[in-house]
């Protein structure tokens, strides 16, 4: 069986069911329904699952502007402002508020809606991030083509 786009793109994210929607040195975007995988044990959005999905949406990001060069997260912020129950949507959003030579940083807002269409009116911000990402690093031989499958799914 051919694994997902979103499986290829960010095994975490695959796991805890995060489905990728838009990628580009602008903005990446996705969703995902809170499930028994990503909940504590109280059946609510576990903040961890929060944090993970503003890194690698905040890391893609940055790689997708670097040029796809080599990236790493080396600081994140993040704030819980509402809770996400299981059976909930989640929709989650990373922009970039500075990108430098060397230095990115990106801010990731997730919201939960009750219109599993569409992110309408009806939205309320669950989580607020800010994530600094190292950009411009050297890539190790044996990862050399990390980034292939990334560009093939960016729109650039």
């Amino acid at each position: 069986m051919e694994p997902s786009n979103n499986e290829i793109l960010d095994a975490p994210l695959h796991e805890v069911g995060f489905k990728i929607s838009e990628i580009s040195s602008q903005k990446i975007t996705g969703h995902f329904s809170v499930t028994e995988k990503c909940c504590n044990p109280f059946k609510v959005l576990h903040g961890g699952v929060s944090a993970l999905i503003a890194e690698a949406l905040a890391s893609m990001g940055a790689h997708v502007a670097s040029e796809f060069q080599r990236v790493a997260g080396i600081h994140l912020s993040i704030h819980h402002l509402k809770s996400a129950h299981l059976g909930e949507f989640v929709y989650a959003e990373a922009t970039p508020l500075n990108i430098g030579k060397s230095i990115h940083v990106w801010q990731v807002k997730l919201w939960k809606s009750d219109n599993f269409s569409k992110l309408g009116e009806d939205r309320i911000l669950i989580s607020s991030s800010r994530v600094t990402v190292k950009t411009n690093m050297a890539v190790p031989e044996n990862v050399k083509d990390a980034a292939l499958n990334l560009k093939k799914y960016a729109r650039l």
